[in-house]
């Protein structure tokens, strides 16, 4: 340790006062070091550090990066909140994976019978005969698809009691586009046809009107198509039966070889449309 510095003695001369300011000098020198020797790494850090020397590019650098990483973390958790599937069993993701290549069999069968159409009317030696087939032939599919004739195949029957009164029109209606997707050609809901303009809505009652008339519970669908389809269609997890039950309301789907669909719509003729033809 260096104590107080000594008081020049009496009689000392300037070189010797000299050499005393020097040893004064060189203890002060050596105080400071061994402050800065007892200094922790982390506090001559922190000491680096702080106040930050942060330039302009790097301050924009910095919050280029804050916003990009923000975007990234929004993107990741929307995609894993939206997908459905998240929570599916490894058996129902299968079945799901069936339905569309199921459906994309049957968009290979409709694309391969309009190219055998094709072919049949080019190869045909009485092609007017075979246009009139097939003109024919279009006319019972398009009565079927519009509701002006009726339809019979197999298919399956949905039937929705819904004895709480919980059930409203947009559930139906998923029910409806869930169907067209598997692949249903002919519909109809207790005694009303749908169309492609069929519309839903719910009545101050409680209830649910199609296309204007109102139809009593329980809901029952007569659909006509493949039921390996349909069935699993309206049993997706997430899909219309998980969503119809947890509204209370008792969902059964039976399927059938024979469904018979024969509500009907009349036939209207368009007020200002014309086949380009006349």
């Amino acid at each position: 340790m260096h104590g107080a510095p000594a008081e020049p003695a009496e009689g000392a001369t300037p070189e010797q006062d000299e050499q005393q300011g020097q040893h004064e000098k060189q203890g002060q020198q050596e105080k400071q070091q061994d402050g800065q020797a007892s200094l922790s790494g982390r506090q001559r850090l922190a000491e680096a550090l702080w106040p930050p020397r942060v330039t302009r590019p790097q301050l924009i650098v910095a919050l280029l990066l804050l916003v990009l990483g923000l975007g990234l973390a929004i993107q990741v958790r929307s995609n894993n909140d939206s997908s459905a599937l998240r929570g599916a069993r490894q058996e129902d993701l299968v079945r799901i994976l069936d339905e569309l290549d199921d459906r994309t069999q049957r968009l290979e069968g409709e694309k391969q019978r309009l190219e055998d159409q094709r072919t049949g009317l080019e190869n045909s030696s009485d092609q007017a005969e075979e246009a009139r087939k097939q003109t024919v032939e279009k006319e019972r599919q398009l009565g079927i698809l519009a509701g002006t004739v009726a339809a019979q195949g197999p298919g399956i029957t949905l039937t929705i009691d819904d004895k709480k009164g919980s059930v409203e029109a947009d559930m139906l209606l998923d029910a409806i586009q869930e169907l067209r997707a598997a692949g249903a050609e002919a519909i109809q809901i207790n005694d009303v046809r749908v169309v492609a303009n069929t519309y839903l809505s719910d009545t101050d009652s409680g209830g649910v009107r199609v296309d204007g008339r109102k139809v009593g519970k329980p809901y029952r669908f007569k659909v006509i198509g493949k039921p390996q389809d349909l069935e699993p269609a309206l049993n997706i997890p997430g899909g219309v039966v998980q969503t119809l039950e947890k509204e209370q309301a008792t969902v059964t789907v039976t399927r059938a070889e024979k469904i018979v669909v024969d509500a009907l719509r009349a036939a209207k003729r368009p007020d200002y449309a014309r086949s380009s033809s006349q």
